[in-house]
């Protein structure tokens, strides 16, 4: 079925679509970011868009609930909604999709529960197979068909390995069903490693780096956004294949446990790692720009350059399809975001040229050719380092 037929889950009869919520637009949910671009950075920056692999390193590509507070009815149904018009239109190749992360409460409260997690990724794949412009990337061969054949490619991640429990065979059986990439820890601490909001910081344990170990002989990304940086750091040490921070930012321009120490960003650059740049509300502020936006972002973005290199930076803008305030006021219980130690700063309804999955690679491109980044550059950071650094991880 072609994509223009399909929306998600309408290969259902009526009736049966879940579709008594209602749900956030793909387009037009705010007001469209107004980046002062000329016509002729416009042109480029599409150009290079088009013309180049860009993958976003960490987004949740779906419809959410446009009443934020009816999620978890949503996420009981095991049915989050692919934004397949958005994607259509977002200029991206690939997206790493985290799919319900940590609110993936389908039959209980609390989350990561190994059903849950099995639920989400089936309900995912079922829908996917029923239309044929967006496709699910296991290899560096299905980067460049999707590049090749103009189709939307979604790399499935977890943010955390929580749900493999203490059974460390879970890794190959996620593996098998097509997570390409796992999180360490998300913000509590599990069987692998401590989480960036405990108050004392153990790091990796024993068996953490046995699992690290299994990851790289599998051939599945590390990802260590939400681990303490110690525990980072161990993942680091341990691991022979580079290692991503797939959604952080640097703490040294917004002081929170959300961000990560130098320390850090330099030991995810030294395994020929990537560090995407995070967009959720409230995270990546700068004091040259407390009200958070695009620009906000950017300033995370150059001092990353400045500590590690050009080489190993990114985008993982960790937007979606609703209101990602509204979600963190839903979940704050559960996502624990890190930020309430924040110096103060007035808060915003959205991130300004960040905001969903359909926008933001367009303003980040015009952002850099805006600002004089060569072209070199630029591609290298809209996807290039990312692949590179794929092509020694995956197998």
């Amino acid at each position: 079925m072609s994509q223009d037929e399909y929306t998600s889950f309408s290969y259902l009869p009526e009736g049966e679509r879940f579709d008594k919520i209602k749900l956030a637009p793909e387009f037009n949910r705010v007001a469209p970011y107004d980046g002062s671009f000329d016509q002729e950075t416009k042109t480029k920056a599409a150009k290079l868009v088009q013309e180049n692999i860009t993958i976003s390193l960490h987004d949740h590509p779906v419809r959410f609930p446009e009443d934020m507070r009816q999620t978890p009815e949503y996420n009981r149904t095991g049915r989050q909604h692919t934004a397949f018009a958005g994607l259509k239109e977002s200029g991206m190749t690939v997206i790493f999709d985290n799919m319900m992360d940590g609110t993936a409460c389908v039959t209980g409260n609390a989350p990561w529960r190994w059903l849950d997690i099995i639920t989400d990724i089936g309900m995912r794949l079922a829908d996917i197979a029923h239309q044929d412009e967006v496709m699910v990337v296991r290899t560096v061969a299905d980067i460049e068909f999707a590049h090749e054949n103009k189709k939307v490619g979604l790399v499935f991640g977890l943010e955390a390995s929580t749900p493999i429990e203490n059974e460390i065979d879970r890794l190959d059986v996620l593996y098998g069903l097509g997570i390409r990439q796992i999180g360490i820890a998300y913000s509590d601490s599990n069987a692998l490693g401590c989480g960036l909001n405990e108050k004392v910081d153990s790091g990796l344990t024993d068996f953490g780096v046995r699992a690290v170990k299994r990851m790289n002989a599998l051939g599945m990304a590390i990802d260590i956004s939400h681990s303490s940086d110690q525990t980072g750091i161990d993942a680091c040490r341990e691991s022979k294949n580079p290692v991503f921070m797939t959604h952080a930012g640097a703490r040294a321009i917004w002081p929170i446990k959300r961000m990560k120490g130098d320390d850090v960003l330099k030991a995810v650059a030294d395994t020929g790692g990537v560090i995407g740049m995070s967009a959720a509300p409230h995270t990546t502020l700068s004091h040259s720009h407390p009200l958070h936006s695009i620009d906000s972002v950017m300033d995370h973005l150059l001092y990353c350059i400045d500590l590690v290199g050009i080489e190993h930076v990114a985008f993982g803008p960790d937007t979606l399809y609703g209101d990602h305030v509204g979600l963190h006021t839903v979940f704050a219980a559960l996502l624990k975001t890190g930020f309430s130690e924040a110096p103060p700063f007035e808060r915003v309804k959205y991130v300004d040229g960040l905001e969903n999955p359909t926008e933001n690679f367009w303003n980040i491109a015009g952002w850099l050719v805006k600002n004089g980044f060569s072209d070199e550059d630029v591609v290298a950071v809209l996807g290039g380092n990312i692949l590179r650094a794929l092509k020694e991880i995956w197998v």
